[in-house]
């Protein structure tokens, strides 16, 4: 467990990927898409989405020739009931979550 959890925080320290899972919060999107608003390479945002892809936050699937990316937004409920154990955290609502990020990410 502690694993897990370790490996679904050091994904989510990251601002790009935090961006990547806000963008994935709307719909699914092909790898090309997710690296269209970035001045990164194709070869950097292919290993936030592996490290995304490790932690369980996003899954990946090719369709045809596409890789596509989807949001796995239970991945994130370890990390919510690990908090709640200190008793000053309510449970994640992933509609809260969502509101959060697009405030943060000036949505």
């Amino acid at each position: 467990m502690t694993d897990a959890l370790d490996t679904v925080f050091a994904a989510l320290a990251d601002p790009t990927r935090r961006t990547i899972l806000a963008m994935l919060l709307e719909d699914d999107m092909a790898v090309t898409d997710v690296a269209e608003p970035f001045d990164i390479s194709l070869a950097a945002i292919s290993k936030h989405l592996t490290i995304l892809t490790r932690a369980g936050l996003i899954s990946q699937d090719k369709r045809g020739r596409v890789k596509w990316c989807k949001l796995e937004p239970d991945a994130m409920r370890a990390a919510s009931v690990w908090m709640q154990g200190f008793g000053q955290f309510t449970p994640v609502d992933l509609d809260d979550f969502e509101k959060f990020l697009e405030a943060e990410l000036g949505d």
